[in-house]
């Protein structure tokens, strides 16, 4: 990536101070990303070289016709040292999807019409399309003013008029409208200082740079001598050289080499902002514009998504429309079947979407649908989940449960417990920003409960004189409800029912003894004092981050011949003399462990964020499961070894 000019220099290193503030008083960090919006040859790009003395327009094609063909970039500091970067877009109707590319991944918008020209096709269509993807901030740029035939010309007083009715139905409304001109200067000081004030507005909003990280690939090419180049806006986190990430489709793990801001090689990119990555490990083919890179915490690969539509036009079911989200777009048929499609309270439609090849895509993720002939969008809308329920858990989703998981989306709240309720069970918990990425399936509370009345229902039923089953005969009774009421995986649902006997154990409501249990009162279920403290023991070791060996032994009453015992039974997984496990928790953090080095190279600074523990333990679980076979050591990190099949 060659050197910027001195005064890109001199603009990053503004901006890095910035940012340095930022992340020393607490505030958010990163630059806003503002799109441009508008009508062809209304004046977008010469009014960004007038803001920032960059053309935007980056192609000989554009140059030799006068018009923007593709997105393009360009950046400004403010007097506070804060940056905004620009995206470009193209304002000819056959170019929409261009300009969605570029509206895909924008905080803000700037709006422009031309003082002597007013809205026209596309500056309706585009203020349409940002309303559609929820733009909820930005300017208005009257431009143009030196074109106007006179100072007292009508137009300089009833453009801005119409610019504000305009959007006045719409996300931007209450936007601030400045006249300018681009060749004159006029009103651009007036321009740069609403500008500043909509970078000081976005950058107040909740969760502005936050979150896990993400960058949508806007554009992708090979340098010579360097290799890959990929660009995008980085939505929230940061990312530093030597950073391993995830590019989605396709789940192949890719090195960061170098990571550059306008023009820069820079230690560290903060959440917001346009990036640009020099990428090791992946071949230029595999990627494109719309793949995502992420720390995978929150993108999925998925060809179905569940959505909230907010309808702009009539459209009906089966038909096939063009889904535009982040820099991707695909066709997607529109499916209302019976149990997705319900009314919402606030007038929006859920439906599920079956995509033609699958997309890298996350909760909360904002889109448009557009139908391909006659051109026109059909509607906005936001992604509720990225999994749909599938088998028997599709006869749980109705419209209480999507209300709530769209409320949970639309106001910020955590979504895990609508999740959960919708699912039934959850493989895993949702990855969310501060929430640590669980191992264990979660059940919804009605699932949980019938899975404990299927294992106290087996004992009731056991034959008489026996008074007692087996543990393995209750988890299958246990298993057996769970997956009558989602579609959680047998191995998984047999986990969550030894959990659930663990529970009715430790309230009274069964006694164990060894491998069998039974109900209390019944004959010969007497349980010794040592089984009493072994099963203590346990229960202080089933946590992410258990105390020291020694003092749960102290704790529990347990001895050492029982201590011994529960070793050797495979119930309790000793690491070190003072360290230890019981069996299902080094389980559920083994398979973090196995999904996170499928991924990519595992450090253990990433097993300790997803499973919220300290790096004393991880370092211990890794060495382990090195020795196991089911991690294996390579110079960037442990990889899935040879038996982690098993995990």
């Amino acid at each position: 990536m060659a050197a910027g000019t001195a005064r890109a220099v001199a603009e990053t290193a503004a901006t890095a101070r910035s940012r340095s503030r930022d992340a020393v008083s607490g505030l958010t960090v990163g630059s806003v990303v503002v799109g441009t919006a508008g009508h062809i040859d209304h004046g977008k790009t010469t009014l960004l070289r007038a803001l920032t003395g960059i053309d935007a327009d980056r192609l000989p094609e554009e140059h030799r016709r006068g018009m923007t063909i593709d997105v393009g970039y360009a950046y400004m500091t403010l007097p506070d040292g804060a940056g905004l970067d620009f995206v470009d877009v193209p304002g000819h109707d056959r170019l929409v999807g261009n300009m969605l590319v570029g509206a895909g991944e924008i905080d803000a918008a700037l709006l422009v019409v031309a003082a002597d020209d007013g809205a026209r096709a596309q500056t309706l269509e585009h203020l349409e399309l940002l309303d559609a993807l929820g733009i909820a901030d930005g300017v208005v740029a009257v431009t143009r003013l030196d074109l106007l035939d006179d100072a007292d010309d009508p137009r300089a007083v009833l453009v801005p008029q119409e610019a504000e009715e305009m959007i006045a139905r719409t996300t931007l409304a209450g936007a601030p409208i400045v006249c300018v001109s681009a060749v004159r200067g006029e009103g651009m000081g007036e321009l740069r200082d609403a500008l500043e004030g909509l970078d000081r507005r976005v950058r107040a909003r909740a969760g502005f740079g936050m979150g896990p990280v993400r960058l949508g690939v806007d554009r992708s090419f090979v340098v010579r001598g360097r290799g890959l180049v990929v660009t995008g806006s980085l939505r929230g986190g940061s990312i530093a050289p030597g950073d391993v990430l995830r590019l989605d489709p396709g789940g192949r793990p890719a090195r960061v080499r170098e990571v550059q801001v306008h023009g820069q090689p820079v230690p560290r990119a903060a959440g917001g902002g346009r990036v640009a990555l020099n990428l090791a490990g992946i071949d230029p083919e595999q990627v494109r514009r719309g793949s995502v890179l992420s720390d995978g915490t929150s993108v999925v690969e998925t060809a179905r998504l569940l959505v909230a539509l907010r309808p702009i036009r009539p459209s009906r079911s089966g038909e096939i429309l063009r889904l535009h989200t982040g820099t991707d777009q695909v066709d997607a048929v529109v499916g209302r079947g019976r149990r997705e499609a319900a009314g919402l309270a606030d007038g929006r439609m859920t439906c599920l979407l079956r995509l033609s090849r699958p997309v890298a895509a996350a909760r909360g993720d904002r889109f448009v649908l557009r139908r391909p002939s006659p051109a026109e969008a059909v509607a906005g809308g936001v992604v509720l989940e990225v999994s749909p329920p599938r088998g028997a858990a599709r006869h749980r989703v109705d419209r209480p449960r999507l209300t709530a998981l769209a409320e949970a989306l639309e106001f910020g709240r955590d979504p895990l417990p609508a999740l959960v309720d919708l699912h039934g069970a959850l493989r895993r918990a949702p990855a969310l920003p501060g929430r640590p990425d669980g191992a264990e399936p979660v059940l919804a509370p009605d699932v949980e409960r019938a899975c404990e009345q299927g294992v106290l229902g087996a004992l009731d039923g056991s034959e008489a004189g026996a008074g007692t089953l087996d543990l393995a005969t209750l988890r299958a009774a246990g298993a057996a409800e769970i997956r009558r009421r989602s579609s959680l995986p047998e191995r998984e649902a047999l986990q969550a029912a030894a959990r659930a006997i663990d529970r009715l154990v430790a309230s009274g409501r069964i006694v164990r003894d060894g491998n069998r249990a039974a109900a209390p009162g019944v004959a010969g279920n007497a349980r010794s004092a040592e089984d009493e403290a072994g099963d203590r023991l346990l229960a202080a070791l089933a946590v992410p981050a258990p105390p020291s060996l020694r003092a749960a032994v102290v704790a529990s009453g347990c001895t050492p011949a029982t201590l011994r015992r529960l070793e050797e039974s495979g119930r309790l997984v000793r690491l070190e003399d003072d360290l230890a496990y019981a069996a299902s928790a080094f389980a559920a953090i083994e398979s973090v462990a196995v999904r996170l080095a499928r991924q990519g190279p595992l450090t253990p600074a990433a097993l300790r964020d997803a499973t919220g523990t300290s790096r004393r333990y991880v370092v211990a679980i890794i060495e382990e499961l090195d020795r196991r076979g089911v991690l294996a050591r390579t110079p960037a990190g442990h990889v899935a070894g040879p038996r982690a099949g098993r995990a």
